[in-house]
């Protein structure tokens, strides 16, 4: 059972702020869209409710299924809505908060101590932008149920049954007039409720896929350690650089505050931060404070431990938190968010007491692991040097591209125009392929730059390594953006950058290098929708005179299967773009009229960094056990 505690929790402690009419008409202001992120975030308001129950002690089991025609049912253990009379609405206290904007036991009152939703627009939201929904509570030995439709009650709240445990449960199916497409991607909701598992100690969340009868899927999560575990998690196949996870915990000013970090070989940074289980992914004071701590702290050590002499400067902020895996989690009583997204905490009191807490946690931490402490600032030298290196190496970039006049790499075959909006640059593989794209291009907007073999794996290597690469540097000052502290996504040339190889695995491997550089280094070209993949065909059929091209093995062989038995043909097959003469090359690959080409995107930026790691990294035996497990059987293995 959950964790019994006394507490006032009736319709009294119900705050109104104002009705609910607005959500229908714009919805986006609530859920962020009506795409799939909105939707999703419609069974994340509900889930969130039953943690915040959980937060207060008095619940620690929530189900979660998603059924068959688009219903989602929520189910916890907590306490359950109260369903007496309001004073204000002179309704259910349930049918208030299902059905009035801002209303909800957060304002105020001893409800919610602690709780994610503080703008009360939680489940009110999803009863608005829900086609049908059910509302079953269990109180006091009685059950009691409403439905809903399209945010409006369809019968007052009835008795419907007796009932020994306590809880509440919500059944809604999202509105096709407001969500044109509703699928529920099953790892998206798996991803936020494992996060949320970590982060509630105790608390098991137990999830059923019944949409498909003949195989339902299940998952089930309860972690004990919190948010050490979750680190673990966050660094699974990274190499940690010492033994023993740092965690602090402690309260300051009325401010509950965890933290947790390992380093790692690795040299990417990665930091998540919550306040009240909410993801903000923007930071806020808190991760401010935590830094704060820890750049002070480590300073102080290596100063007293004689790993930085006198003369000196402190290690930067960036040198210490090279290869840092770190969680800052707070729990404030009345957070403030910057926006409605709730993605950056505002609190002042979240700076001051984060900072207090690790730094107390910290230095004893230091002193207790002396071992542990000379590996992280070990590191963090190397980094400080390391980072002196890349700023000469960087001054030499910008030397030759802004004083020397923009001087281009002379393998570059620039375009005419000079509007980055109309100007897009192939990247090609080779000297073979950079001569012919040449003669095919179009010389006004489109510039080519061939590089020489595969370019250097910048995962394994710090900055001032990648910027001793000629082939990186030639396409930093191509792009004219500058790197690291200098880049300048407004001084990009070209707003279609397109990767340009062969169709083979050496053309896969340059793609794959290519993308690695630009997802560490010119992440908001990708996030602008600057960066894209070539399609060459692989296939050539020759009927007559006529030819025709075709970019996978399927539609080649759906192509044969077309032919009558008599038909006479010749296919031929493309291993590199060398092979291709100008006006093929042309025709097929670079005329924006018939041409394919793929954006690249980043949906999952932690997915996408954690794969990044696993395919370029150092370490050997993840990479072999995903290629074990997610290959298969193939045709036309160049080797």
């Amino acid at each position: 059972m959950a964790k019994e505690k006394e507490s006032s929790y009736s319709a009294k402690d119900i705050y109104v702020l104002e009705g609910l009419d607005p959500v229908r008409k714009r919805p986006g202001m609530y859920i962020g869209s009506t795409g799939p992120q909105g939707l999703h975030h419609l069974v994340y308001e509900v889930v969130d409710n039953c943690l915040d129950e959980a937060m207060g002690g008095y619940c620690n089991k929530i189900e979660v299924f998603l059924l068959p025609n688009n219903q989602v049912k929520v189910t916890d253990n907590g306490r359950g809505i109260p369903v007496d009379i309001h004073a204000k609405t002179k309704k259910s206290a349930l049918e208030t908060i299902m059905t009035t904007l801002h209303a909800g036991g957060k304002f105020g009152g001893d409800a919610y101590k602690i709780s994610g939703g503080l703008h009360g627009v939680g489940v009110s939201v999803v009863c608005a932008l829900s086609v049908n929904m059910r509302a079953e509570v269990c109180r006091e030995g009685k059950k009691y149920a409403q439905d809903y439709k399209q945010g409006k009650p369809l019968a007052p709240v009835k008795k419907i049954a007796d009932c020994r445990q306590k809880g509440t449960t919500i059944i809604f199916e999202p509105d096709p007039e407001i969500f044109k497409e509703i699928i529920f991607d099953r790892k998206k909701l798996l991803a936020h409720f494992r996060q949320q598992a970590y982060l509630t100690k105790g608390i098991r969340v137990d999830f059923y896929d019944q949409r498909d009868k003949d195989n339902p899927f299940e998952y089930h999560f309860f972690f004990e350690g919190g948010i050490v575990s979750y680190l673990k998690y966050m660094n699974r196949g990274s190499k940690a650089i010492h033994s023993n996870p740092f965690y602090g915990s402690g309260e300051k000013e009325g401010v509950a505050v965890e933290a947790s970090f390992q380093y790692s070989d690795d040299y990417e940074i990665q930091e998540e931060s919550f306040a009240n289980n909410i993801f903000t992914t923007e930071g806020g004071t808190h991760l401010t404070g935590f830094r704060a701590a820890l750049t002070r702290l480590i300073n102080d050590y290596a100063r007293k431990g004689g790993f930085l002499k006198e003369s000196d400067t402190n290690l930067s902020g960036d040198d210490i938190r090279e290869g840092l895996t770190a969680v800052v989690s707070v729990k404030i009583r009345e957070t403030q968010f910057e926006g409605q997204t709730k993605t950056k905490l505002g609190n002042p009191e979240g700076r001051t007491a984060t900072e207090a807490v690790v730094a107390e946690a910290l230095q004893d931490y230091l002193e207790r692991y002396p071992q542990d402490a000379k590996a992280i600032i070990e590191k963090a030298v190397l980094s400080f040097k390391a980072r002196k290196a890349a700023k000469a190496a960087k001054e030499t970039i910008l030397r030759k591209g802004v004083l020397d006049g923009m001087s281009l790499p002379g393998k570059l075959s620039d375009c005419t125009s000079r509007k980055p909006e109309e100007s897009e640059i192939y990247i090609v593989e080779g000297e073979s392929a950079g001569g012919s794209s040449r003669q095919a291009r179009n010389r006004k907007n489109q510039a080519i730059l061939p590089l020489r073999g595969k370019i250097l794996n910048i995962e394994r290597v710090r900055l001032d390594k990648m910027l001793a690469s000629e082939e990186v540097k030639n396409l930093i000052i191509a792009l004219g953006t500058a790197i690291a502290d200098d880049f300048d996504i407004e001084k990009l040339r070209y707003h279609r950058i397109i990767l340009m190889c062969d169709a083979d695995s050496d053309g896969n491997h340059i793609n794959t290098l290519l993308m690695t550089l630009f997802f560490r280094h010119f992440r908001q070209i990708i996030d602008r929708g600057f960066l894209y993949l070539a399609q060459p065909p692989l296939f050539k059929i020759q009927i007559g005179k006529e030819s025709k091209y075709y970019y996978t093995e399927e539609d080649k062989e759906n192509a044969l299967k077309k032919l009558k038995p008599d038909t006479r043909y010749s296919i031929q097959r493309y291993k590199g773009l060398g092979e291709m003469n100008p006006e093929q090359l042309w025709e097929t690959t670079m005329n924006p009229e018939t041409r394919i080409l793929l954006r690249i995107t980043i949906e999952d930026a932690v997915e996408a960094d954690r794969t990044f790691d696993m395919l370029m990294g150092k370490e050997v035996a993840p990479r072999k056990r995903f290629i074990q497990t997610s290959a298969k059987s193939v045709k036309n293995l160049d080797v």
